[in-house]
C-alpha cells in the first residue's frame, strides 16, 4: 500500500474523548505505527459545546501526527488550506467523528480521498459518501436501498471505555462507599454544579460519615479554576444552595476542604475510568460523561439545575447561535430553555439508548436535601444499584466498535488503491 493520509473530522470534547480516542488507537493497531506509511491528522470544526481545550485533549493522543484547532476550520473548508500549510499525500481517507457530515463530502472531494461517516442516529449525503459505519442496524434499515451496500454495523464507540480498564490495584483503596461528583467542565455548568455537589455531599456525609467523595476533574479544567466555583467570593451562586464552600488543598492527592471537615478528592488522571468504576454511583450533569458512565455500567443520578436558567447555552444550530449572542444571548437562552424544559424528553445517553429512564434525571430548581435523599436511598438499597448496573450493561452492548471501524477503513483504502 502506498503512503496514506487519514483525516479525522471531529468537534466537541465529548466526541474527542469518546470517539476519536478509541478510533486512533484502533487505526494504529490495524494499519501500523510507521508514520512514513500512515499519517493521522485531526481537524476540528466549531462546536457549541467546545471548551477551548479540545486541541490540548487531542495532544495527549500519541497516535496523532497533526492537529488543527476549530478556529482555523473555515479557511480549510472553503479553500483547503490549513494554518500550518500541511501537505497531503495522493492516497487517503476522511473519517467523520463529529460535526456536520457535509464537511466530510467537501473535504473528501477536495483531497480526492475516500470518505467514511460514523453515525449513531442519522446518515446523510448517501450518494457522495463512500461508506457508513453505524452504531446499530436501524440506520441500515432506514437507508435508501440503493446505498445499503455502503453500510456496515460496527457498534457503539462509546462502549470502548470498558476495554481500557486495567485489572489491578484500586485507584482509591478503601472499603468505604465512594460517590463521584461530575459537575461538568464549562463555567455555565460549574457555577451551579459545584455548589449543588458540595451541598449534597455535606448532607450525605452527615448521615453516613463513612462515605467518601471524588471529583474526576475534566482534562480541560485546572484545579484553581475549579476551586473558584467553590468560593463564595468568586461564585455567588453558592448562596442559592445553602451555607456551603470549600478551599483547594494541594497534597499528594489534592482535595477540596469543606468547613465541616469533609474532604472531596480531586482525581486528575485522564481518563478517570479506574476511579469511576469504584463509585457506588455518581451525581453527574448531562453530556458525554453520561455515556461514559453508562459504558462502564456505573449507576448515576443526572442533575440539571435551573437556578440560573440562562446558564444552559450549548445548543446546536440556530438556538445555540442565538443563546450565545453578545449582550442579548442571556435573554434568548432563558426563552429557549423555558421552552425546552416544558417538553418532556430523556437527556442522559443511557436513557436515550434504552428509550426509557433507567437512571434518574432531576431537572429544575433542585434542592440539595431532595437530591441527597435520592442518593441515600440508593446507598441503602444495594439491590437497586445492582439492577441499574445490569440495565446499563444491557443497553450498551458489546465492545469492539473501534476495531471494526478500523477494519472498514482498511477495506476502503484497499478498494481505493485497486481502482487506481
Amino acid at each position: 500500500m502506498p503512503a496514506i493520509d487519514i483525516v479525522l473530522l471531529s468537534n466537541g470534547p465529548g466526541e474527542i474523548t469518546t470517539w476519536v480516542r478509541p478510533v486512533v488507537k484502533a487505526l494504529r493497531r490495524q494499519l501500523g505505527h510507521d508514520r512514513q506509511q500512515v499519517r493521522l491528522s485531526l481537524v476540528l470544526s466549531p462546536c457549541p459545546n467546545a471548551s477551548g481545550q479540545e486541541v490540548a485533549i487531542a495532544q495527549r493522543y500519541p497516535e496523532l501526527d497533526r492537529i488543527q484547532g476549530a478556529e482555523h476550520f473555515l479557511p480549510f473548508l472553503l479553500w483547503g488550506k490549513t494554518a500550518a500549510n500541511w501537505d497531503w499525500r495522493s492516497h487517503g481517507i476522511v473519517i467523520f467523528l463529529g460535526g456536520d457530515q457535509f464537511y466530510t463530502v467537501v473535504i473528501g472531494k477536495r483531497l480526492g480521498y475516500k470518505t467514511l461517516v460514523y453515525s449513531e442516529w442519522e446518515t446523510r449525503w448517501h450518494r457522495w459518501i463512500d461508506g457508513f459505519a453505524t452504531m446499530n442496524a436501524d440506520l441500515v434499515q432506514q437507508a435508501p436501498p440503493a446505498y445499503a451496500a455502503k453500510f456496515t454495523v460496527v457498534g457503539d464507540l462509546m462502549a470502548e471505555a470498558r476495554q481500557e480498564l486495567q485489572v489491578g490495584t484500586a485507584a482509591i483503596p478503601s472499603s468505604e462507599p465512594l460517590i463521584g461528583l461530575l459537575p461538568g467542565s464549562k463555567p455555565a455548568k460549574l457555577a451551579q454544579g459545584v455548589p449543588l455537589g458540595l451541598a449534597v455531599a455535606q448532607i450525605i456525609h452527615a448521615e453516613q460519615p463513612q462515605t467518601r467523595f471524588v471529583i474526576p476533574v475534566a482534562p480541560t479544567l485546572d484545579l484553581p479554576t475549579l476551586a473558584r466555583f467553590a468560593n463564595p467570593a468568586t461564585n455567588p451562586v453558592l448562596q442559592q444552595f445553602g451555607d456551603v464552600s470549600a478551599a483547594l488543598v494541594w497534597d499528594e492527592q489534592p482535595y477540596l476542604q469543606m468547613p465541616s471537615g469533609l474532604r472531596i478528592l480531586l482525581w486528575t488522571a485522564f481518563p478517570a475510568y479506574e476511579v469511576l468504576v469504584q463509585c457506588q454511583f455518581c451525581y453527574t450533569t448531562v453530556g458525554a460523561n453520561t455515556a461514559e458512565l453508562g459504558s462502564l455500567a456505573v449507576p448515576m443520578i443526572v442533575l440539571v439545575p435551573t437556578q440560573q436558567l440562562d446558564a444552559m447555552r450549548a445548543w446546536d444550530g440556530l438556538p445555540g447561535l442565538l443563546a450565545n449572542l453578545p449582550g442579548v444571548g442571556s435573554v434568548f437562552a432563558k426563552l429557549i430553555n423555558q421552552r425546552f424544559l416544558r417538553q418532556p424528553r430523556l437527556l442522559a445517553w443511557p436513557n436515550i439508548w434504552a428509550g426509557t429512564a433507567i437512571v434518574p434525571e432531576l431537572i429544575g430548581e433542585l434542592q440539595p436535601q431532595a437530591v441527597a435523599e435520592l442518593g441515600l436511598a440508593l446507598l441503602n438499597d444495594p439491590s437497586q444499584l445492582a439492577h441499574m448496573r445490569q440495565q446499563l450493561r444491557q443497553v450498551r452492548g458489546a465492545t469492539g466498535a473501534a476495531q471494526r471501524l478500523a477494519e472498514r477503513v482498511a477495506d476502503l483504502l484497499d478498494s481505493s488503491q485497486q481502482s487506481r
